[in-house]
C-alpha cells in the first residue's frame, strides 16, 4: 500500500490563512482605499495575456521579459504569459475599450491581485506576488505625478508604517534621452565589462546602472547620470513635481542613480524603500511612461502609475512591530444550550449579521466549557449564552469576554444593546 503524498503550495507562492490573513486583507484594502479617495475607479484584468504585450510593453532587454516570465503555449500554439506587472495590461484594456477616447481625461484606475515572476524565492521575493496598482492616463501634468505618489504615501501612513522613505528621480524625455544614451554608452564601452553586460549596454544602457553586482557597481560609480543631462522641459517638470510634494508635506530623497526594472519609464520615477526588509527593501514604486500607449498601438497619450507590494508591506509592518487588521474571526460568539435554544440562536445570529455584526456560533453540540473556550479563541468581544429555560423566559445571557461579567438581557433588546456596546 503506497503512502498518500501530501501536497504543498508551489515553491515561492505564499499562503495567507486565518487569523494572519486579516493582516494581508487590511493592507490590500487600505492601499486600494487611498486610491479610491482620489477618484480612481476599479479595473479587473486577466491574469494572463498575449506574450507579445509584455515583450513590447515591458521591454525585451529587461530581466522581467528575458528571465522571469511564466510563458506557455495554448492548444493552438499561441504564446501567453502570466502577468508579470499591471501597466501593460491596463494600457491594453484602455485601448481596447476606447477609454483613451473619452472626453474625461485622465483615465484613473486602481487594481489589485496576483502577479508572477519566475525567480529564486527568498524573503519578500515571491514567484506569485500580490500588488495594488494605479494608473492615471491621458494628461501630462506634474500635479498628477505628485498625486499618484501621495496616494501611495498616504496608504502606507494610514496603515501605520513609519520607517520608510520615498526615493525619486527623473529619467528624462524624448528630447534628452537619446543624447544621454549615447553619452552613457560611450562611458560603458570603455569599461572591462563581461560580454552579457556589454550586450545589455548596447540594447538599453540604463539597465547596466541597475546591475546589483558589486564589481559592476564599482565600475559604473563614475557614470554620467540622467538627472545631470535633463532637457529644460524635463527639468522643469521634475522641479514642479517636487514642488507639489513639498506643498503636500510628502518627504522624499532625490536618488539620481535610480533605475527602475522596466523599460517604459520616462521623467518622474520613484520607489518606496524600507530598510527593515534587508536586500529586498523596495515595497512599491512606479513612474511616468509617456510613450507606452503609442508603443502598444494606441494614441500618443502620457501616463503615470505605481505598483505597491502587498506582501512586502505586510513584512514591513511586521518588521516595525505594527499590527494591521483584526485577527478576530467575529465580534459576537453564540453558545446554545439545547436544541430549541440552538435554533433560536441560529436565527438571532442571522439577524445580527444582517445588521452588520460579525457573529459565529458553537457548532457540533459542544458543552458549555468547550463552547466558551471556542468563544475565547475566536477573539469575540461578547458571548451570547442561550438555554431552553432562557428561551422560555425570553432572555439571553450576554457575557463581556474581556471583563468576564455576564448579565441577562431581553431577547427583543439584545440586538440594540450589542450594536451600542460594539460602537463604543
Amino acid at each position: 500500500m503506497t503512502k498518500t503524498s501530501r501536497f504543498s503550495a508551489p515553491k515561492g507562492v505564499p499562503d495567507y490563512v486565518p487569523p494572519g490573513s486579516s493582516e494581508f486583507v487590511a493592507v490590500r484594502e487600505e492601499l486600494i482605499r487611498a486610491a479610491t479617495l482620489a477618484g480612481y475607479g476599479h479595473i479587473e484584468l486577466p491574469i494572463f495575456e498575449e506574450t507579445a504585450l509584455f515583450a513590447r510593453g515591458v521591454g525585451e532587454s529587461t530581466d522581467v521579459v528575458s528571465k522571469e516570465m511564466w510563458t506557455f503555449a495554448d492548444r493552438n500554439g499561441q504564446s501567453f504569459t502570466l502577468r508579470p506587472e499591471g501597466t501593460a495590461g491596463v494600457m491594453r484594456a484602455v485601448i481596447q475599450h476606447g477609454l483613451d477616447k473619452s472626453a474625461q481625461l485622465p483615465v484613473k484606475v486602481v487594481y489589485a491581485g496576483p502577479f508572477f515572476r519566475y525567480e529564486n524565492p527568498q524573503a519578500g521575493r515571491y514567484r506569485q506576488l500580490q500588488q495594488v496598482g494605479v494608473e492615471a492616463i491621458g494628461v501630462d501634468d506634474p500635479a498628477l505625478d505628485a498625486e499618484v505618489i501621495a496616494i501611495a504615501d498616504a496608504g502606507y501612513r494610514t496603515l501605520g508604517l513609519k520607517d520608510f522613505r520615498l526615493e525619486i528621480t527623473s529619467l528624462g524625455d524624448e528630447t534628452c534621452r537619446p543624447q544621454y544614451r549615447e553619452l552613457l554608452q560611450e562611458f560603458l564601452y570603455g569599461l572591462p565589462l563581461d560580454e552579457e553586460t556589454k550586450r545589455r549596454a548596447s540594447i538599453n544602457p540604463l539597465r547596466v546602472l541597475d546591475d546589483k553586482r558589486p564589481e559592476v557597481k564599482a565600475l559604473t560609480a563614475a557614470a554620467p547620470l540622467m538627472i545631470d543631462h535633463l532637457s529644460e522641459s524635463a527639468k522643469t517638470h521634475f522641479e514642479q513635481v517636487l514642488g507639489y510634494l513639498d506643498a503636500l508635506g510628502v518627504p522624499y530623497v532625490v536618488n539620481p542613480r535610480m533605475v527602475r526594472g522596466l523599460d517604459y519609464y520616462t521623467k518622474t520615477t520613484f520607489e518606496f524603500v524600507h530598510d527593515g526588509l534587508g536586500a529586498q527593501s523596495g515595497i512599491g514604486g512606479g513612474g511616468r511612461y509617456d510613450g507606452l500607449m503609442a508603443e502598444l498601438g494606441g494614441q500618443p497619450l502620457s501616463g503615470i502609475g505605481f505598483g505597491l507590494g502587498v506582501d512586502r508591506t505586510v513584512l514591513a509592518l511586521r518588521a516595525e512591530g505594527r499590527p494591521a487588521g483584526d485577527p478576530a474571526s467575529c465580534e459576537v460568539f453564540g453558545v446554545p444550550l439545547g436544541d430549541a435554544a440552538k435554533q433560536a440562536l441560529f436565527v438571532l445570529a442571522a439577524r445580527l449579521r444582517a445588521s452588520g455584526i460579525r457573529v459565529d456560533l458553537a457548532y457540533g453540540g459542544r458543552g458549555i466549557k468547550g463552547a466558551m473556550k471556542a468563544a475565547d479563541r475566536s477573539g469575540a468581544k461578547f458571548a451570547l449564552v442561550l438555554g431552553d429555560r432562557d428561551l422560555a423566559e425570553n432572555t439571553i445571557g450576554l457575557k463581556d469576554l474581556g471583563a468576564g461579567d455576564q448579565r441577562q438581557v431581553s431577547l427583543d433588546e439584545v440586538a440594540g444593546i450589542l450594536a451600542e456596546a460594539l460602537a463604543r
